[in-house]
């Protein structure tokens, strides 16, 4: 794919998970279980999917797994959803809008951009858009997303901001990590009329976000129960079905420490325990994975298939499920 190609429509609402990245136990990237994990993603009935995120622990991947991980997702979904990935590091406006472009020529619809990335903590919001505007020239028009990543800092990226880039028209995606629905409401208000979709991040308000016109969501809990997290994108406005949402709701915000907790380890371990297989290989450093947390998500992942069966969601994970070359056995 040319850099100069700019898709023509946005990208779908709904679910886009932000994928883990399997590993071997001696650390190599599991590019089998890759493919068959973007498999699971779109059998969950993900709209999307985000590679080379903080999930994928993209910070302790070389430069080419970067390319490498991205073009195997890509390649894997084979145009069944699209794909966004993360382009912008550590360095110079000029050296991340290069990495930029070699990630948009592996077939992604579009590229992420760190907003921790474009300006120092100590920088004023100029020097933010300064160097956003900059990446924006140097980059051929390809269609960005920005992420409010934790790492290497939060750089929250408020209303007002988000409306000035808007008005490039480069923009179609937001990983929301604001944590605030009220910002929310006033980040959906702005782009209103654009190619552009705001995928928030935080379960504690997701049917309310939903509701208030958000895109969808992009949340790590998706690594865990996804079929969940598609089944409220499908039903948030249901009319006959809010309690079935309140529910779904009040389990995310219930579970919400867990999750979080040993993370990604526990989402390799949850998939582990779900059949899928995976090791629990994780190459950034989090806390230990104990056996009191392996008991904790034990219990929790029997409430979600009690709850799945409850809301007459159908399970796609198969107990006997191995990996394959081309796909995830469901």
């Amino acid at each position: 794919m040319k850099a100069d190609f700019i898709p023509a429509l946005s990208l779908p609402k709904g679910f886009i998970p932000v994928m883990l990245t399997p590993f071997q136990d001696n650390g190599a990237i599991d590019y089998d279980g890759l493919r068959a994990l973007t498999d699971l993603y779109i059998a969950a009935g993900a709209a999307g999917l985000f590679a080379n995120c903080l999930s994928s622990e993209m910070y302790e991947l070389t430069e080419q797994e970067r390319l490498d991980v991205t073009s195997t997702v890509v390649e894997q979904a084979a145009g069944r959803v699209p794909v966004v990935a993360t382009g912008t590091f550590p360095g110079t406006v000029e050296e991340q809008a290069d990495f930029v472009k070699r990630i948009y020529n592996t077939g992604v619809q579009a590229v992420i951009v760190i907003s921790g990335l474009m300006a120092r903590e100590d920088e004023p919001e100029e020097v933010f858009i300064q160097n956003m505007q900059k990446l924006l020239e140097l980059t051929d028009q390809i269609p960005l997303g920005l992420y409010e990543c934790p790492a290497p800092y939060k750089r929250l990226i408020n209303s007002a901001q988000l409306a000035k880039l808007l008005g490039t028209g480069r923009l179609i995606y937001l990983k929301d990590t604001c944590l605030d629905i009220e910002e929310v409401r006033r980040r959906i208000k702005v782009a209103d009329g654009y190619h552009f979709g705001l995928y928030d991040a935080y379960m504690e308000h997701a049917a309310e976000s939903l509701s208030a016109g958000a895109a969808g969501l992009s949340c790590i809990q998706g690594n865990i129960y996804p079929e969940l997290i598609v089944w409220l994108c499908r039903h948030y406005n249901d009319p006959g079905r809010q309690d079935d949402v309140a529910r779904v709701q009040q389990f995310f915000t219930d579970s919400m420490q867990l999750v979080h907790t040993a993370y990604p380890t526990i989402a390799k371990y949850s998939l582990q325990k779900r059949g899928f297989p995976i090791s629990t290989y994780t190459r950034r450093e989090v806390e230990p994975l104990t056996p009191e947390l392996k008991g904790k998500m034990d219990v929790l992942l029997e409430e979600v298939d009690q709850l799945q069966a409850e809301l007459g969601i159908s399970g796609i994970f198969n107990k006997s499920a191995a990996h394959s070359s081309s796909s995830f056995q469901i």
